[in-house]
């Protein structure tokens, strides 16, 4: 995970460099940017640049890999006419690298930027958007890009938008950057998101002729367990220890007794965070998970100090005082702040397992109008600025990489597609996600844990609470909107 910005029109260098630090926290390690050439390693506080340019782009990183044959260099990344900056991860990075070598690239492809910058420059016929479009048909992995060919900007996201990016356009100026703290800075006061899948190409939306999640007739009803481990297995590729969010739920659970299937045969310390105030419903039930997985847990109780402490600069990040993303936001914040201070830079979230298997209670009225298919696949093509943005926002408060296994794109074009009857089994049923259940219960998750009913995290935290009885009474959420 990264930070990546960039201008487009008339502004000094310097402009660039309050962007980046500005989101500073999502790349901690080492800052590049181009304007004209490319500068890396730079220090944000002591660079100075009160030269006018009509390009640039910036990129902090968030290091991961510091492997033999993968690494996580400074960026931008180019290669003859092309400038790369990337934020993300490319799950089948060895698969496009060989790729590239039998194609005759010949070059030393050692980082997923590297990768998707040799990957376009093979596709590049003249045409930029044909060749990111067949492209990004080979590469699994959640991203956001820019790439700058000396005469066109193209900037893209990832099928279900899980990673962040957001762009504003005047007549002066065009901006783009991870966070949207970045384009406040520079003057922007309208901000939009870029949709999944989309391409912004010289600040024109081109979108994608088919989206991941459109109906498909048939599906094989016994796959789940297969796409779920190689998405779980997948996102721990390359690591020895990971973090997970965890409320001791049926989503959080499945995914970490895969995440121990696979510490059987590699290196890989699993440690659970869980968050909420003292005997609070998620604590209890996530502290009986853990032991029943017998694995370490850390929790964090919340009060309504530390609430007061920290509510503000989650107000800040999410760019939205909506109590339930607030409530949300801070058990995000708070998980993956326990997962910073253990050294740990990756967490697995169970982010995405309601929208595809039905989990909320609200789902219940939509199966009952017969909306429930409709209503499903609507939810996970929204996720992006409902919940997505929100929980990348909050947990890179941190430093930490969010990855979300339920979200890989294979898993979301076969999960989408089961009959709702796996899902949800009638108008009653208060369980519901009756497939994601019942394969957890027979890969072997305590009948506690597969069977336990679901609870929203800010109700299960007791956060939402504290945030309704005691802060909001006091203070406005809206006062931290927008403020740098």
């Amino acid at each position: 995970m990264c930070s990546i910005a960039g201008l487009q029109g008339n502004f000094k260098g310097n402009d660039l460099i309050k962007m980046l630090k500005l989101s500073k926290n999502r790349g901690p390690d080492a800052s590049g940017v181009y304007l004209d050439d490319i500068k890396l390693n730079i220090d944000l506080d002591s660079f100075n640049d009160d030269n006018e340019y009509e390009i640039g782009l910036g990129h902090n990183l968030l290091s991961i890999y510091d492997l033999d044959d993968r690494v996580s260099p400074p960026q931008p990344v180019s290669n003859e006419n092309l400038v790369l900056v990337f934020n993300g991860e490319i799950y089948n990075f060895n698969t496009i690298r060989n790729f590239l070598a039998k194609v005759g690239v010949e070059a030393e492809i050692k980082s997923d930027s590297e990768a998707l910058l040799y990957l376009i420059d093979f596709f590049n016929k003249e045409d930029l958007v044909k060749a990111i479009n067949a492209s990004l048909k080979l590469v699994d992995g959640d991203y956001s890009f820019a790439v700058w060919d000396g005469e066109n900007l193209a900037i893209s996201r990832d099928p279900l938008g899980v990673k962040p990016l957001f762009y504003a356009v005047s007549d002066e100026l065009c901006a783009f950057a991870s966070s949207r703290g970045s384009l406040y800075e520079v003057g922007f006061d309208e901000v939009e998101s870029l949709r999944p899948e989309h391409i912004l190409f010289n600040w024109e939306d081109i979108a994608p002729a088919q989206h991941i999640y459109e109906k498909i007739d048939e599906v094989d009803a016994s796959k789940l367990d297969k796409l779920l481990k190689l998405s779980v297995s997948k996102r721990v590729e390359g690591l020895d220890e990971v973090g997970v969010i965890f409320s001791g739920g049926v989503d959080s659970s499945i995914l970490t007794l895969f995440l121990q299937e696979i510490s059987l045969n590699k290196k890989l310390d699993i440690t659970l965070y869980a968050v909420g105030t003292e005997n609070s419903k998620d604590l209890k039930a996530a502290k009986c998970a853990a032991e029943l997985l017998d694995l370490p847990l850390r929790t964090q109780i919340v009060t309504e100090e530390l609430i007061r402490q920290h509510v503000g600069e989650v107000v800040r990040a999410i760019g939205d005082d909506n109590l339930m993303k607030v409530g949300v936001g801070l058990t995000t914040y708070f998980a993956t702040r326990m997962i910073a201070q253990d050294n740990i830079r990756v967490a697995i979230s169970g982010q995405g397992a309601d929208e595809l298997f039905g989990g909320y209670n609200r789902y219940l009225k939509s199966y009952a109008e017969g909306n429930l298919d409709w209503e499903l696949r609507e939810d996970i093509s929204n996720m992006y600025h409902v919940n997505l943005e929100r929980d990348d926002a909050c947990a890179m408060l941190n430093s930490v990489e969010l990855r979300l296994p339920f979200l890989d794109k294979r898993l979301v074009e076969y999960a989408i597609n089961l009959p709702i009857r796996n899902k949800v089994s009638g108008p009653g049923d208060n369980l519901r996600k009756n497939v994601l259940r019942k394969l957890a219960f027979n890969e072997g998750l305590d009948p506690k844990i597969a069977y336990r009913p679901k609870k929203a995290a800010q109700y299960g935290t007791g956060i939402d609470k504290i945030l309704r009885k005691k802060i909001i009474t006091e203070i406005d959420l809206a006062q931290y909107l927008h403020l740098k």
